[in-house]
């Protein structure tokens, strides 16, 4: 998972809590999601760990109403 006091800063480019990480990974999605109009949020798994959800719009075939 991702400790509680890095949350805030996962999405930032650079920055990361493993050695030889780049920190850039949840930086380009968060991007590539806002450059969409999305979003993207962290969420504790039941268990232990963290689930990255992004939300995503419902997609509709031309000529269908939704």
């Amino acid at each position: 998972g991702i400790p509680a006091d890095a949350r805030e800063r996962v999405f930032e480019p650079f920055f990361t809590t493993r050695a030889g990480g780049t920190g850039l990974g949840l930086a380009i999605v968060k991007r590539l999601v806002e450059l969409h109009d999305e979003s993207i949020a962290l969420k504790d798994r039941p268990g232990g760990g963290t689930i990255a959800e992004i939300t995503l719009p419902l997609a509709t075939l031309p000529g269908r109403v939704r």
